[in-house]
């Protein structure tokens, strides 16, 4: 089961019209990607990069709503500061957008050279402040504790919604949380954070980082949250954090990671995933979530 919408060449060009764009010379969907639409646009003055969100009826998780807006907001703010899109136009289920050059880090293997200028742009990244904290289509507040308080308590509830079953009872998921909440209000800048910079979404070209992508997970908050995908499933590496300029807080990084385990889990019941691939990342990531549990448990 999918949850994407599909635009023949006729749909596309009127998209594409809508926004003041003239007709595509061609067109081809990119899949590598679960959650959206994505159509590369070829033109002769430069391509773009067409993502149309899923059926606003389709079953999802509670953050995720609005989620073009808030890649659109993400783009313009990271203009500048880090290797992004351009945004060309922002419609109400749709966002217009140039395409970079490169392919996907995952696709073409990271050296120590990358992983370094990577930790770079991330610091550089992370030098765009905010108004307040949170995700900006749940509206933001002033203290971070509220903030990612409000996000665990959200997919908790997605997990009861679908019926999700977790390693852990929620109540004790939920008073790892709580019990921090003196530590996530030492965090006082509200700061762009990505949240999904995996692999697959830093583009690379001839050993240099081109873009970073897929901006629809972004919110404002700590920092230390953005180590979580860049370390995705695996310990953080001493090129990424020498690139970076600095260490983060062991016990921040595992709530966030909790966090994140939190959604892969809960993420693939409304999306409709089933088989034995999906079985195994199911496993794999229940460990991880126990493991990040057992050091917040041990550092207590």
């Amino acid at each position: 089961m999918s949850n994407k919408r599909q635009l023949d060449r006729a749909g596309l060009d009127e998209l594409l019209a809508e926004a003041g764009v003239g007709p595509a010379a061609s067109s081809e969907e990119l899949t590598e990607g679960t959650f959206n639409t994505v159509y590369r646009i070829g033109r002769p003055d430069g391509d773009l990069i067409l993502k149309l969100s899923p059926d606003p009826d389709a079953p999802g998780l509670t953050y995720e709503q609005d989620l073009i807006h808030t890649e659109a907001e993400f783009y313009r703010a990271a203009l500048g500061q880090a290797p992004v899109p351009e945004v060309v136009h922002e419609g109400e289920d749709y966002l217009l957008m140039t395409a970079l050059p490169g392919t996907t880090l995952q696709s073409a293997g990271a050296d120590a050279g990358v992983r370094g200028e990577l930790g770079g742009i991330v610091a550089s990244l992370h030098e765009v402040t905010g108004t307040g904290f949170g995700y900006p289509q749940k509206g933001l507040v002033q203290r971070w504790s509220e903030a990612f308080l409000s996000m665990v308590d959200d997919v908790l509830g997605d997990a009861e919604r679908y019926a999700v079953r977790l390693p852990r009872p929620a109540e004790q998921i939920w008073q790892a949380a709580l019990d921090r909440k003196d530590l996530l209000d030492d965090v006082r800048t509200p700061r762009l954070i990505h949240f999904d910079l995996w692999d697959g979404n830093v583009l690379v070209e001839d050993g240099r980082i081109t873009g970073l992508v897929d901006g629809e997970r972004a919110f404002w908050g700590d920092p230390v949250a953005e180590f979580v995908s860049l370390s995705l499933l695996s310990s953080l590496d001493e090129e990424l954090l020498a690139g970076y300029g600095s260490d983060v807080d062991r016990e921040k990084l595992s709530l966030y990671r909790v966090y994140l385990y939190l959604i892969m889990l809960v993420e693939g019941t409304p999306r409709g995933y089933t088989g034995a691939r999906h079985e195994g990342l199911v496993k794999l990531v229940e460990n991880h979530l126990l493991t990040e549990l057992g050091a917040l448990e041990q550092g207590s």
